[in-house]
């Protein structure tokens, strides 16, 4: 009776080669997300080269390829490890290095008024967006999804608070295809809207910053309308991506507090409602802005996580079945027009109110 139990430690004590055995799972799923990233990036590169900027990031061209893919051939179990890690824990570590972008140096800068604007235009956009997602029959994640992307920071707010709400790749992609698709369309007509609105270069600089979705496309936005337009445009938006670290903070504790009500006995202490990629972004936000982190690792730091998320995102393309995004494109649309046209009205009110 003694050997055949020596024998049966034995053979689990080769146990220790599992983490070896679970890394080379993960390898065919992280070898074709990172093709279709490679693809994605490759497309951007062509679009710079034929239109002189990129008018559909790679983030949103890892969505549409991996879902290309998808539609073409569904992967077996030998890639789904590996797709499941890109999706989930990879972009949980590319929020967490997004903390390194901050800096309260740039919360300062734009002053208390502006700041306090600024903090109004989110809330209340995303109040307005989630309302009239539900309204147009959206699944309450997916409704939460097009709020985020719309009041903060398009594509990356998806992303990252994705994760925290429990959203499937259905719902991210659906949510990202079509917040980008706006998101071209206010770069080419916002300056059309500033000059027929007659604004000033600081107030179409504050409107662009409170609108437009992503960093580049502030640029893209403002540059035709120079320098002083740029630079407060770039401000403001970066004051406004500074929300996302709250909003996901919060919606993490409305998160468990709601399955807490569900299932009472399993309720939890605040340290472990919040996430621990929040938690890691906060910090790097309190150490950016306290120079902690050497400016050498700046730059690196936020290549990776860019780079990291259009991995995470060819990763939920792959998951994707286009008929479910085609079910929901038209209340999607209508969802993500709505948000933007409330956004615009009540930044366009601020910037009437606040901004020479």
């Amino acid at each position: 009776m003694a050997q055949p139990q020596r024998l049966s430690t034995q053979t689990r004590e080769p146990g220790v080669a599992v983490p070896r055995n679970g890394a080379v799972a993960l390898m065919p799923g992280l070898f074709l997300c990172t093709a279709v990233t490679a693809v994605a990036t490759a497309l951007q590169h062509v679009e710079v080269a034929l239109f002189g900027r990129a008018w559909i990031e790679a983030l949103v061209l890892a969505i549409l390829v991996g879902t290309a893919v998808r539609t073409a051939w569904k992967p077996g179990t030998v890639w789904q490890k590996g797709i499941a890690f890109c999706a989930k824990p990879l972009l949980e570590f590319a929020v967490v290095l997004l903390g390194a972008s901050v800096s309260a140096a740039t919360i300062l800068a734009a002053g208390p008024a502006l700041l306090i604007g600024i903090a109004v235009v989110v809330v209340v956009a995303l109040v307005v967006g989630f309302v009239v997602g539900r309204a147009l029959g959206l699944p309450s994640r997916m409704a939460t999804l097009v709020a985020c992307g719309n009041a903060i920071c398009g594509n990356s707010a998806i992303a990252a608070v994705a994760p925290v709400i429990g959203a499937n790749a259905a719902d991210v992609a659906a949510s990202i295809a079509f917040t980008a698709v706006l998101g071209v369309i206010t770069v080419l007509s916002l300056p059309v809207i500033g000059a027929a609105l007659g604004l000033s270069l600081l107030q179409y600089g504050t409107l662009a910053g409170l609108t437009v979705y992503a960093v580049p496309q502030v640029l893209a936005a403002t540059a035709p309308m120079g320098a002083v337009a740029v630079q407060v445009g770039t401000l403001v938006k970066l004051v406004r991506v500074l929300m996302l670290g709250p909003v996901c903070l919060v919606l993490s504790v409305i998160v468990h507090r709601q399955r807490g009500a569900q299932a009472p006995t399993a309720r939890l202490p605040l340290s472990r409602m919040v996430p621990w990629f929040i938690v890691g972004f906060l910090i790097l936000v309190v150490l950016r802005s306290l120079d902690v982190l050497p400016p050498l690792l700046l730059q690196p730091m936020a290549l990776a996580a860019s780079i990291f998320t259009i991995v995470a995102m060819a990763a939920l393309g792959l998951g994707v079945d286009i008929r479910v995004v085609a079910r929901a494109g038209g209340r999607v649309t209508a969802a993500v027009t709505l948000s933007l046209l409330t956004l615009g009205a009540i930044s366009y009110g601020l910037v009437r109110l606040l901004v020479a």
